[in-house]
C-alpha cells in the first residue's frame, strides 16, 4: 500500500509517508536530528532487549517459573535508597484520566477536573502517521492555548485556564512498535523514541516555563534492563537540550508479569527520574496468558469478566506494588476503571458507578495514591473515594504497607483463581476482538463496546484467551471442550451478527483476529501484523522488531 514514493531525507532521517498539513511544525530539521541521535545511541541495545524478551518467554514456556532475581537481592534488601521526590504537578495524583491525543479528547481530558492526564500515544491510539503527527500538534496547541474543536453537531470545545487543568503525562509507544514511516540508515526508528523525542524536543522548555516538566508513562517494560535503557535515553535527551538531569520524570506501568518480579529494581534504575509505578491491570493479565499459555491447566484463566482485581494473584500483584513504591518514596497509581457512562440509561450508570466506587475504594484502602478513569463522568466518583481516604494530604506515600510480605510464588499462583469458562465468554471475546480491531484499522484506538472502554490491551486478552483455551482443550461450565472447530462455528455466528456499514474494515478485522486467536503461531502483539499489513504507508519486509519473531507453538485442534 505504498502511496507515496517521493521519500525525502532531513538530517539523516528519511520520511516515507505522504506529507500532511502542519507536519513541518513537528518534523523540523533540528527535531529530526535530535530523534536520530537518540535512535543511533540506543538501537543496538534495544534490539538485544527485544531478543531477550523472546528468550525469556521460551524459558517460561519450557517450565521455568520467574522468581525474584537473586543477583539483585542487595538492591531489594538495602533500606536506604529512595527515588527523586515528587516533581511539580505530580505531588497529588488522586485521579488520572487516560485517553488518546486526538483533538476532542485532548480538550475533554484537560477540562475533566482530573489531577493528571495520561496523554496516550500507545494502547488507545492507532499509530497511523496522521495520528502520530496530529497528536504532537494537538499537545503543542494545548500548551500554547490555541486548541479548540467543534463537533459535527456544532458543539464547541474550549480549554479551561491552565491552573485548572491536569498535569500532562505522555505515554509513548512500547519498544516493540516501530515507526516504519521514519527511517535512519534504512531502518525504522522505534515508535517510542519518535513519540518521546518529538514531544520532549518541542515541549520540555515550554513545560518548565509553565511550572511543570516533561513527564512520561513508560509502557510494556519487562525488566530492569529495559528501564535502564529508558534512563540512559533521558540522560542523553536532557544533555542534548541543556536541561538539568532529573527534570524528566517517568511512571512505569507494571503490566508484564516479568516486570512484577523486578519492581524495586525498575525504580532503582530510574531513581533520579522515577515518579512511581502503575498497576496496568489489563496488559498484566494479557502478559500472564501470553507467557504461560502453553503450560497447561495450572495457568488457564476463566472468562475475562471473571479475572477481577479481587482474585488472589491479582491482589498479590497490587499489594506488592504499593509496598515497593512507598518503601522507595514513589507513587503507586491504581488501574483503569473502564466503564463508559451511558447518559441515556441512568439505571445502568448507577450500577456501574457503584462498581467503580468499590474498585477505587479497594485501591485507596490498599494504599494507592491515585487511580485511572477512562471517562470524565468518572472523575468525580474516583475523586470522592480518594478524598475520603487522603483528606488534605496529597498522597499516602508514608503508608509503607509493611504488613505485605514480598512473595514471588503468589504472583503466578493461579490455583486459587475462581471462575469458569463459558460459551458467553467465548462469544464476547470474539465480538469484542473483531469490533476493536475493525475500529483500530479505521484509526480509533479506544472504542466503547457494551459500556466498556476497550483498547489494545483488552483486545489482547480476548484473542489470547481464545488461543489458550483451544491449545489447552479447556472445558466450559457446560462440559464443552473448546476446540478450534467449535470456535470457528461461533465466530461465523458472531460475525454474521455484526452491523456492517459503508467503508467498514470487518473483513480485514476478522482475518487478523483469526490469525492471532486461531493461528498456529502466536503473534506477540496483535497490533504488529495489523500495523505491518494495513497501516504503515510503506510496504516492505519485516524488520528486526518483534513482528519478525512470531512464537511457534501450535494450538490443538
Amino acid at each position: 500500500m505504498n502511496t507515496f514514493t517521493d521519500n525525502f531525507t532531513i538530517n539523516g532521517v528519511t520520511l516515507t509517508a505522504q506529507p500532511m498539513a502542519r507536519q513541518n511544525e513537528i518534523l523540523t530539521p533540528d527535531a529530526l536530528e535530535f530523534v536520530a541521535r537518540l535512535h543511533r545511541a540506543t538501537a543496538e541495545r534495544r534490539q538485544e532487549l527485544l531478543e531477550a524478551r523472546h528468550a525469556r518467554r521460551a524459558e517460561i514456556a519450557k517450565g521455568v517459573d520467574p522468581r525474584f532475581p537473586a543477583e539483585t537481592a542487595e538492591i531489594r534488601n538495602d533500606p536506604n535508597w529512595r527515588v527523586a521526590p515528587p516533581a511539580p504537578g505530580l505531588t497529588d495524583r488522586r485521579v488520572e484520566i487516560t485517553g488518546p491525543v486526538d483533538r476532542k479528547m485532548t480538550i475533554n481530558a484537560l477540562n475533566s477536573g482530573a489531577k493528571v492526564w495520561l496523554a496516550d500515544m500507545e494502547d488507545s491510539q492507532t499509530p497511523s502517521w496522521r495520528n502520530v503527527i496530529r497528536g504532537q500538534i494537538n499537545l503543542i496547541d494545548a500548551l500554547e492555548d490555541r486548541i479548540d474543536f467543534t463537533s459535527p453537531e456544532g458543539k464547541e470545545y474550549r480549554l479551561r485556564p491552565f491552573e485548572e487543568r491536569p498535569t500532562i503525562v505522555v505515554r509513548p509507544r512500547g519498544w516493540h512498535l516501530p515507526e516504519k514511516n521514519m527511517l535512519v540508515d534504512g531502518k525504522p526508528i522505534a515508535g517510542g523514541i519518535v513519540d518521546f523525542g518529538l514531544f520532549f524536543f518541542h515541549n520540555a522548555k515550554r513545560l518548565l516555563s509553565l511550572g511543570h516538566g516533561p513527564y512520561f508513562y513508560l509502557p510494556k517494560i519487562e525488566n530492569r534492563f529495559e528501564a535502564r535503557l529508558w534512563n540512559d535515553i533521558f540522560v542523553l535527551a536532557q544533555d542534548l537540550l541543556g536541561i538539568p538531569q532529573g527534570t524528566i520524570r517517568a511512571t512505569v506501568l507494571i503490566e508484564t508479569i516479568t516486570a512484577a518480579f523486578e519492581m524495586e529494581e525498575i525504580l532503582f534504575e530510574l531513581r533520579d527520574h522515577a515518579a512511581g509505578l502503575n498497576a496496568g491491570r489489563w496488559d498484566y493479565i494479557f502478559s500472564i496468558i501470553k507467557n504461560f499459555r502453553t503450560r497447561g491447566p495450572r495457568f488457564v484463566t476463566p472468562d475475562r469478566s471473571q479475572v477481577t482485581m479481587t482474585q488472589p494473584f491479582m491482589r498479590a500483584y497490587t499489594e506488592q506494588l504499593v509496598r515497593a513504591c512507598h518503601r522507595r518514596g514513589a507513587m503507586a497509581i491504581g488501574g483503569m476503571a473502564a466503564f463508559v457512562p451511558n447518559r441515556k440509561d441512568p439505571e445502568i450508570n448507577a450500577t456501574a458507578f457503584e462498581k467503580v466506587r468499590a474498585d477505587k475504594q479497594r485501591e485507596a484502602d490498599d494504599g494507592f495514591d491515585g487511580s485511572w478513569v477512562a471517562h470524565p463522568d468518572l472523575v468525580p466518583v474516583a475523586r470522592e473515594v480518594f478524598d475520603s481516604v487522603l483528606g488534605d494530604r496529597p498522597n499516602q506515600i508514608d503508608r509503607l504497607r509493611e504488613d505485605v510480605t514480598p512473595d514471588d510464588r503468589a504472583l503466578i499462583d493461579l490455583s486459587t483463581c475462581q471462575g469458569t469458562i463459558t460459551e458467553g465468554g467465548i462469544r464476547n471475546n470474539i465480538e469484542v476482538g473483531i469490533r476493536y480491531i475493525e475500529a483500530w484499522l479505521r484509526g480509533s484506538g479506544a472504542v466503547a463496546i457494551h459500556n466498556l472502554m476497550e483498547d489494545a490491551a483488552t483486545a489482547e486478552i480476548s484473542r489470547s484467551q481464545i488461543w489458550q483455551w483451544i491449545y489447552s482443550r479447556a472445558i466450559t461450565d457446560q462440559g464443552e471442550i473448546v476446540t478450534r472447530q467449535w470456535v470457528e462455528e461461533i465466530l461465523d455466528e458472531e460475525f454474521a451478527k455484526l452491523e456492517r456499514f459503508d467503508g467498514d474494515r470487518f473483513r480485514d478485522a476478522r482475518e487478523l483476529f483469526e490469525e492471532c486467536a486461531l493461528g498456529a503461531e502466536f503473534p506477540t502483539f496483535l497490533t504488529m501484523p495489523a500495523y505491518a499489513r494495513f497501516l504503515c504507508e510503506t510496504a516492505g519486509k519485516e524488520d528486526e522488531f518483534e513482528a519478525g519473531l512470531p512464537e511457534r507453538q501450535f494450538a490443538a485442534a
